[in-house]
């Protein structure tokens, strides 16, 4: 749902909702489960912004196939990170999130993309970095594939948070394909997160066409709620149980 309202940034919440609400015990199979699940709820909602002419497929591909090259050398590097470790750096992650939603402009346009030779060189070089950070902690990236699709060819917004899904679908793919090669993934679990992620964005889709106006309000909401889940995952790291 908060997806298809703001834009991106929902997946970042997905692995604390494995690990402290759901009860995942396993941070390695909270990450690698939330990818599988990310992933199938980006291409789910990528259709919806197809229909809706707001994916630019050349940029998007670039950008996903350097995105996944990464995601699979980030992936590795995770799998074998000390949870004691990732967890913190995760929480750290999360506030750089955060932050960015603040800063995020809510204005949405249809500017269309301008790819050219060095338009691509940024979408591959933007790509494979974004890929690591997804593939490393196990989320879709959107919030760093927006902005990365903007500076690259200049498109609007809206062609931006369209064409991201694709990138997001296939580096959570990648995540979750090295996860699972190594039994980190419950599968379970993904498919009942993967339903109600289906559910979210159709409802999420239908509130943020009735809330345009106030989506710059809803990122801010949003951003605290990032906010408190990070404190929350410091304090557990550092002074409760692991």
């Amino acid at each position: 749902m908060i997806l298809a309202v703001i834009g991106g940034g929902g997946s970042i919440l997905a692995t604390p909702a494995l690990l402290y609400l759901v009860g995942v015990a396993d941070a390695h199979v909270a990450i690698g489960t939330s990818a599988l699940a990310v992933s199938i709820n980006a291409f789910a909602n990528l259709i919806n912004h197809a229909r809706r002419g707001n994916v630019h497929w050349r940029s998007g591909a670039i950008f996903a196939a350097a995105g996944a090259i990464g995601a699979a050398a980030g992936a590795a590097i995770g799998k074998v990170t000390d949870p004691h470790i990732l967890l913190p750096l995760f929480a750290v992650l999360m506030i750089v999130v955060g932050i960015g939603m603040l800063r995020r402009s809510s204005h949405d346009t249809h500017v269309p993309p301008q790819v050219n030779a060095r338009a691509t060189a940024r979408l591959l070089v933007f790509g494979g970095g974004v890929g690591l950070v997804s593939g490393f902690f196990g989320i879709g990236g959107g919030f760093l594939i927006v902005p990365g699709l903007i500076l690259s060819t200049g498109m609007g917004m809206m062609y931006a948070i369209g064409s991201s899904l694709l990138s997001v679908g296939v580096q959570g793919a990648t995540t979750a394909i090295s996860y699972a090669a190594d039994g980190m993934i419950d599968w379970p679990i993904a498919l009942m997160f993967v339903a109600g992620g289906i559910g979210g964005g159709i409802a999420g889709a239908r509130i943020g066409a009735h809330l345009s106006k106030q989506r710059g309000a809803l990122q801010r909401v949003f951003a605290y709620v990032v906010f408190a889940t990070a404190a929350y995952m410091l304090y557990r790291s550092f002074a409760g149980p692991h």
